[in-house]
C-alpha cells in the first residue's frame, strides 16, 4: 500500500486557523487547561463558522490526549478552523 499523502502538523495555543485548504485530518494531540468544554474542528479556514467536522470534549487539567483517526481520516473542503470552548492547546495532524 502506497502512503496517500506526507503527514503534516500544525500547533494552536487556542482558537485559529490549522489548515489553509483542503486536507485529511489525521488525528490531534490535546494539552488540557484548566477549564473543561468542547473542541470543534470546522471545514472553514477563516472562522468558527461552517460544516462541524469533529467535536472533542476536554476535562480539565488532565494527561495529555492524543487520538489517531481510523483510516483515510475525516475530509475537511475548505480548511480547518479549531474553536476551543474552553483552555489549552492543540497540535493537528493533517495531510
Amino acid at each position: 500500500m502506497a502512503m496517500q499523502t506526507d503527514v503534516l502538523s500544525t500547533h494552536l495555543n487556542g482558537d485559529g486557523v490549522a489548515v489553509t485548504g483542503p486536507c485529511r485530518v489525521k488525528g490531534y494531540q490535546i494539552a488540557p487547561g484548566g477549564t473543561a468544554g468542547e473542541i470543534t474542528f470546522y471545514d472553514n479556514a477563516s472562522a468558527a463558522s461552517g460544516v462541524k467536522r469533529l467535536v472533542v470534549d476536554m476535562t480539565a487539567n488532565t494527561a495529555i490526549i492524543s487520538t489517531l483517526i481510523p483510516g483515510e481520516g475525516i475530509k475537511f473542503y475548505d480548511g480547518v478552523y479549531v474553536d476551543f470552548a474552553t483552555s489549552g492547546a492543540i497540535t493537528v495532524f493533517y495531510g
